[in-house]
């Protein structure tokens, strides 16, 4: 078969947290005859991570890891990524005669700088929305112990969890996309190629606001089916994305102060010290802090805020190095002479005692950040207290 490498089809990202409205805004989008947006690719996050494989591989996880290292460092890694999702994209848009490809994948904030150094000039849209009622979804539709983050100690035995490579709650993640994902996203506001648009007002004026999305991606929002929830195959068959969707019959508005009964007061006061009241001014919802200040919230201070920030960047700087346990099995453990099954075991226990050093560096830093954590929400408790008792 046939390939035109040069073709490069548009493509652009929507980005946002999860439970922040970027599945209803791809639905709307893809309602365009020319734009094409289907539930979560998520493949930027697997062209980053090329060459990293699970530690129980029985390769082992660090000659592929070496190998494809070796291989692509004489490449320009960066072109392959780029021909490989010009060709995923292209085909999805051929199969769906459509123009432009929309990949709506809520953790890309994870991975922004691969992102810009793949597709530097393709559009982002940016949805924002206010992290009290991105909580309380995580809460009504997840499950997710809000309170949980309470508990420092906790926190950080997770987050080791994680850096060893051992499964986590689901909570880490949640919690990683409020404390380290809000803020890197805040941040591209403002940049160019990048649309901003508000969840509260998508849902109070979606035509008005799909119209002007759409324009902004250079076409014609005279062509925009109205903003209303239709059932699409491609929601209805993918298993990823907000399936409340599908129980949707029309858009209301009726989400934007659901928050405040859903979140005990107790609740909305980590969310408050998770992202910070300077943070919370600065994306425009300030308006709702003053409801959690007014039913009981305080507010803590940047200290407590950037301590939550440090502990969670720490497991994440610390992450790509730790590598994982391989069964030590090599390509020289196959030589007839058993000299290379002997050198395969001993980097087997060289990695292993590595690992096991490395594990032991992470329980201990992450153990004293918690601990400076905890120590910091009781000082700030105890202020309180005293300030109440005046």
């Amino acid at each position: 078969m046939s390939r035109d490498l040069s073709y490069s089809p548009t493509v652009g990202f929507l980005l946002g947290l999860p439970r922040s409205g970027t599945t209803l805004l791809a639905h709307l989008l893809q309602r365009h005859p020319d734009i094409m947006s289907p539930p979560e690719p998520w493949l930027m996050l697997a062209l980053e991570a090329f060459g990293t494989v699970d530690h129980r591989h029985p390769a082992g996880s660090s000659l592929v890891e070496a190998a494809t290292s070796e291989f692509m460092d004489r490449i320009d890694r960066a072109v392959v990524s780029r021909a490989l999702a010009d060709a995923a994209y292209g085909q999805y848009l051929t199969a769906a005669s459509k123009r432009t490809f929309i990949d709506k994948t809520p953790r890309y904030w994870m991975v922004l700088d691969f992102l810009d150094s793949i597709y530097p000039e393709a559009p982002r849209i940016l949805i924002m929305r206010n992290p009290y009622a991105i909580a309380a979804s995580l809460k009504s539709t997840w499950d997710i112990p809000l309170l949980s983050a309470s508990c420092p100690s906790a926190i950080a035995s997770c987050l080791t969890d994680l850096a060893r490579g051992l499964p986590t709650p689901a909570v880490v993640s949640c919690l990683a996309d409020l404390v380290l994902g809000l803020p890197t996203l805040a941040a591209l506001r403002g940049r160019r190629q990048t649309q901003v648009v508000q969840y509260e007002l998508l849902v109070t004026r979606p035509d008005e606001e799909i119209r002007r999305v759409i324009a902004g991606l250079g076409h014609d929002p005279a062509d925009a089916a109205s903003a209303k929830v239709e059932q699409a195959d491609i929601f209805r068959s993918s298993t990823f994305g907000d399936r409340k969707i599908l129980e949707k019959k029309a858009i209301d508005d009726r989400s934007v102060q659901a928050w405040r009964t859903a979140l005990s007061t107790e609740e909305m006061q980590v969310v408050t010290d998770l992202i910070g009241t300077e943070l919370l001014i600065e994306l425009g919802y300030e308006q709702d802090l003053r409801y959690a200040e007014q039913v009981g919230t305080v507010d803590r201070g940047p200290a407590v805020t950037e301590a939550y920030r440090q502990l969670f960047r720490t497991c994440w700087d610390l992450r790509g190095g730790t590598g994982g346990a391989s069964f030590g099995v090599s390509t020289h453990a196959r030589e007839p002479n058993g000299i290379g099954q002997q050198a395969g075991e001993s980097s087997s226990v060289s990695e292993a005692q590595r690992l096991a050093e490395k594990t032991e560096e992470h329980l201990r830093l992450m153990n004293s950040m918690a601990e400076q954590l905890e120590q910091a929400l009781r000082v700030a408790k105890g202020g309180h207290d005293s300030w109440l008792g005046h």
